[in-house]
């Protein structure tokens, strides 16, 4: 479902004016509903969400804190949803979307939130989430 530009600007961590001026220059491609208000493909947004690099190494990961686990998917927070002791952390991820159950403490502790570029390190059948 495509969204309205401000979810969209909260989405890609942008002004929401940053973005108006995005679609008025077509540097983002919108639809448009029958009362000509303009919407974000999903699909667009991909296009500024940042892409992990295929190379492998420490070079991969140098903007994180150094971790032995190998696995770090880089991607952009969607969503989090904090209830009570827990938090559920959505990251879009090249195109794929993934979800980590973490602690509402560690969520503040990173001082996560909508649109931070953030990675998974997949270890195991654990996902984690880890802030630069």
């Amino acid at each position: 479902m495509p969204l309205k530009p401000r979810e969209a600007a909260t989405r890609l961590g942008i002004s929401y004016p940053t973005l108006k001026k995005w679609i008025y220059t077509k540097k983002i491609k919108t639809v448009t509903t029958p009362g000509g208000h303009h919407r974000i493909p999903d699909s667009e947004l991909e296009r500024f969400i940042p892409r992990a690099e295929i190379k492998t190494g420490p070079q991969t990961r140098r903007d994180f804190r150094k971790i032995s686990g190998r696995n770090q998917l880089v991607g952009r927070v969607l969503e989090i949803k904090v209830d009570g002791l827990m938090a559920q952390v959505r990251l879009s991820i090249s195109g794929q979307v993934i979800t980590s159950i973490i602690t509402a403490e560690a969520v503040a502790e990173m001082g996560l939130k909508k649109g931070d570029t953030a990675a998974a390190l997949i270890k195991s059948t654990e996902v984690m989430i880890i802030r630069p």
